[in-house]
């Protein structure tokens, strides 16, 4: 979109929309009111996420919720989602019709290789992805300590962040603003993904670790669960002790480790950029003939 902030520059991309429709329109990005601008019978949009909608103050959850989800849900004929936890979200929340509702998943980059190393047992390279307080980023931390292994997280931290790990006294490293290849050579020297998030949309580093073959400790809870299938420790993550247990027993025991790795590696065959590509493709048919 050519414009940006404000109440005019929404406006703005509202009739730029409006200007250049295509044979196809599809939405996805943090744009949905555009919808206003298109036609509906051959308008699709993507919702990655609810939670803008449900995590802020009254006033802005109404007006965010009429603007960005209401409006532009009626506005459209159909509306792609990227997990069923997602779309059950979505019906539940804005009382849409589930038969307007199609779930494709994100994919993960070709980028994401298998890349097989030497599991370090004595000093694992522990890599958090994340830091927003969703991440579970505290609780993590504190599962870390008296664990020997060093600390890779990508995401700024915050002053309180910072102290707790230097009070536990953790061997850490701290990335933010990394381009796109930065970021797959950490998945691949990590041992292994720490990721136990409390909620997610759906929950793409799961597949980006499982994709370079790092194993993968995340929540038992949808849609983490679900993106991960047999790939994954799945952990209670409001409970320390069972994020600590689980980051031992990742350390400890090879065999299971290795089968984790396996799983993950089929796993995510169905995440490829071209497996998705042949869901969004058979969308767009489906809409153009209608």
């Amino acid at each position: 979109m050519p414009y940006h902030e404000g109440v005019f520059g929404r406006l703005k991309n509202i009739f730029f929309a409006k200007k250049n429709v295509g044979q196809l329109n599809h939405i996805t990005g943090d744009v949905n009111y555009i919808a206003l601008g298109l036609p509906k019978r051959n308008t699709i949009l993507t919702i990655h996420d609810i939670g803008s909608a449900l995590k802020v103050s009254f006033f802005k959850r109404i007006l965010i919720k009429s603007i960005w989800f209401n409006i532009p849900f009626r506005r459209v004929h159909k509306v792609s989602v990227i997990s069923d936890f997602s779309k059950n979200e979505v019906v539940k929340t804005f009382k849409i019709n589930e038969n307007k509702i199609v779930v494709i998943p994100n994919c993960v980059s070709d980028k994401f290789q298998p890349k097989r190393k030497d599991f370090n047992s004595d000093y694992p390279n522990i890599l958090i992805v994340g830091t927003k307080e969703n991440k579970n980023i505290v609780r993590s931390i504190e599962a870390l300590k008296g664990i020997r292994c060093s600390v890779t997280i990508i995401g700024k931290l915050t002053k309180s962040i910072e102290n707790k790990l230097h009070d536990f006294k953790l061997d850490y490293k701290n990335y933010f603003n990394l381009d796109f290849e930065e970021v797959v050579k950490l998945y691949e020297s990590a041992d292994l993904l720490l990721f136990p998030s409390t909620y997610e949309g759906f929950g793409v580093p799961i597949i980006e670790a499982q994709a370079t073959g790092t194993p993968v400790i995340t929540s038992d809870l949808k849609p983490m669960n679900e993106v991960a299938g047999d790939g994954a420790m799945l952990i209670n993550p409001f409970r320390v002790s069972d994020i600590e247990n689980s980051i031992r027993k990742m350390i400890s025991d090879d065999a299971y480790r290795e089968s984790l790795i396996e799983n993950g590696l089929e796993n995510v065959k169905k995440y490829r950029c071209k497996e998705v590509a042949k869901m969004y493709y058979e969308l767009y048919v489906d809409v153009l003939k209608k």
